[in-house]
C-alpha cells in the first residue's frame, strides 16, 4: 500500500487564477524548524518531521504548495493537525477530493 499523501495550501486566496502564497521560503523553513521539522541538509527540498515527509517544489518563492507524505501513521495525524492549525494550513487529499482546514 502507498503512503499517504495530502497537499498542503495555504488557507488564504491568492490572486484569480493562482494559489495563495503560505509563506516564503525562508519563513517557512524558520517556522518548521522550531517545530521539529527540517532537511537533512540545507538548501534541500524535503522536510523530516515525527512521522511526515514534506516536500517543496524546487526554488519556489514564496511557497504556495507542498506535497506532504505520511511514514508513520501512528504520530503523524498529531503533528499534521498541529502544524496545520499552528500555521495557517489547508490540507487536500489527491485522493478523495477532501479538504481539511483545522
Amino acid at each position: 500500500m502507498p503512503a499517504s499523501q495530502l497537499v498542503i495550501l495555504s488557507r488564504n486566496p491568492g490572486k484569480p487564477g493562482e494559489l495563495g502564497p503560505i509563506a516564503t521560503r525562508a519563513e517557512l523553513l524558520r517556522s518548521l524548524a522550531v517545530r521539529n521539522t527540517a532537511p537533512e541538509r540545507s538548501g534541500d527540498d524535503l522536510l523530516y518531521g515525527p512521522g511526515i515527509e514534506i516536500q517543496l517544489a524546487p526554488g519556489q518563492d514564496p511557497v504556495t504548495q507542498m506535497l506532504l507524505t505520511i511514514t508513520d501513521e501512528d504520530i503523524a495525524w498529531t503533528v499534521i493537525l498541529r502544524l496545520a492549525r499552528e500555521l495557517q494550513w489547508k490540507l487536500f487529499d489527491p485522493y478523495t477530493g477532501r479538504e481539511l482546514t483545522p
